[in-house]
């Protein structure tokens, strides 16, 4: 009786040898002439004046992998779902966050959990995944109203506020708070350095000369780099003492089943992290939206009365439940994603699309590209909230054709974090004030990191008359 292992085996050779044959892969198109850029540093101007402009440029050029070479870097544009999918899931291992991701801001977001590969970032990931379990997310969540009623308080009637700087120093108090545990010993003076040292290190991605050389973008991040670790460090021996529900202590304190915790090094490398991906994405995306809201007196009136039905301080499931807010939100993230490309490193020979991809060449995915398609979406350019209602569900027209948050094992960590915390500034700002936009303002955004309106965000906001 012949064995079931040899049959099965012997019937998998057969079926391989009558398959046709795989097609030849093929090589990323050239780069034309006209399309290398300066000498140095090749498009990166163009990729700051305008990321999708570029982006559409390359695919109109090339299609789904664009070549984007410069001297500095031997890369490859990914455009459309498809072949951002196939880098997002990451199939056969042959892409790496940390060679990319390093090059561009890596001595100041060293051993983040984005910059993290494989079997070590699936361990860190692991562990820190309990600081995000929904108890915790609801605690989170009602401990992020006082730090938003005390951070709005000095918000007035102006026909001019400056919707950004204002919505980034809150979520910077609600990361003091929700990350530090209102860190009590330390002066507005104190936070604001810190602010100025997590721009430095977010804005290095843009540097072109890629050492510590005082007045460049990457000497002011080192420098940036040292005062927030010398500021975690100053906490790390009382977090270490005393368990809280604060993240820094959530940190200091989980452990697996299997006992994994971080050391003091981990901590303070993950703090780091997430406090700029906290506080920076939440921004954009914020005022994203109320520009959006300000722009669509419908949308506000209609987000206004689910907020109005709801107390000052809404519950976890309550947030949840926001669905005209939600909508906008989504919307808010398709239109400007706060990480319009994310980057990744070839550490083997691979193929995207039925191209070759070499080790070494760096990939750039382009997520914001996706969220505009016309194949995908219905007049793309247009704000339409609607089109993630149930009876649309445009998202749905790709797995990943909206793709704020990234995908596959590095999609981010606190997407639901980020959630409850943009519904929660969004829902106060609803019951205690009325703001418009200009009709054509299109924000004027600064593209050497992640995107952010280089005015400011003007506004007319306009304080309600009793505050609700």
């Amino acid at each position: 009786m012949p064995d079931p292992e040899e049959a099965a085996m012997a019937q998998t050779m057969i079926e391989a040898a009558e398959a046709p044959p795989a097609a030849p892969l093929l090589e990323v198109p050239e780069q034309r002439p006209e399309d290398r850029g300066l000498p140095l540093v090749g498009r990166l101007f163009e990729f700051i004046a305008d990321p999708l402009a570029l982006m559409r440029r390359q695919w109109e050029a090339y299609g789904a992998v664009a070549p984007l070479k410069s001297r500095l870097d031997e890369g490859v544009m990914l455009l459309g779902p498809d072949a951002c999918e196939e880098a997002l899931r990451n199939k056969d291992k042959a892409f790496a966050n940390e060679p990319a991701w390093g090059k561009i801001v890596g001595p100041f977001f060293h051993r983040g959990l984005m910059l993290m590969d494989f079997d070590e970032h699936h361990g860190h990931r692991r562990i820190m995944q309990e600081a995000f379990t929904r108890d915790r997310l609801s605690a989170y969540t009602e401990r992020m109203h006082p730090a938003i009623a005390e951070g709005m308080a000095g918000w007035g009637t102006d026909a001019k506020f400056k919707a950004y700087p204002a919505l980034k120093q809150l979520t910077l108090d609600i990361a003091a708070d929700i990350f530090m545990g209102g860190a009590a010993d330390t002066s507005r003076k104190e936070m604001d350095r810190v602010n100025k040292a997590f721009i430095a290190c977010v804005q290095a991605a843009a540097g072109i000369v890629r050492a510590d050389v005082p007045m460049t973008r990457w000497g002011k991040a080192y420098r940036g780099r040292h005062v927030l670790e010398d500021f975690l460090r100053h906490y790390l021996p009382a977090k270490r003492a005393t368990a809280t529900d604060d993240i820094f202590s959530v940190l200091c304190h989980i452990e697996t089943e299997d006992g994994e915790r971080f050391s003091d090094d981990d901590v303070v490398n993950h703090m780091i992290f997430l406090m700029m991906a906290a506080h920076d994405t939440s921004t954009i995306t914020t005022s994203t939206m109320m520009q959006f809201l300000g722009q669509h007196p419908e949308w506000q009136e209609r987000c206004r009365e689910e907020a109005l039905a709801l107390g000052p301080e809404p519950t976890m499931a309550e947030l949840e439940a926001l669905q005209s807010l939600d909508l906008v939100m989504k919307e808010s993230l398709r239109l400007r994603a706060p990480v319009p490309l994310l980057v990744r490193r070839a550490v083997r020979d691979t193929a995207i699309q039925g191209h070759r991809i070499p080790a070494g060449t760096d990939v750039m995915v382009c997520v914001q590209f996706s969220h505009v398609m016309e194949e995908y979406w219905t007049n793309p350019m247009v704000f339409d909230p609607e089109r993630f209602s149930p009876e649309r569900r445009e998202d749905r027209s790709h797995r990943y054709a909206w793709e704020p948050f990234g995908g596959g094992v590095h999609k981010c960590i606190g997407l639901y974090f980020a959630g409850l915390e943009v519904k929660s500034i969004v829902h106060r700002l609803l019951r205690n004030y009325h703001w418009t936009v200009e009709p054509g303002y299109r924000a004027p955004l600064d593209n050497h990191s992640l995107p952010f309106p280089k005015d400011g965000q003007p506004i007319n906001l306009v304080r309600s008359g009793s505050n609700r």
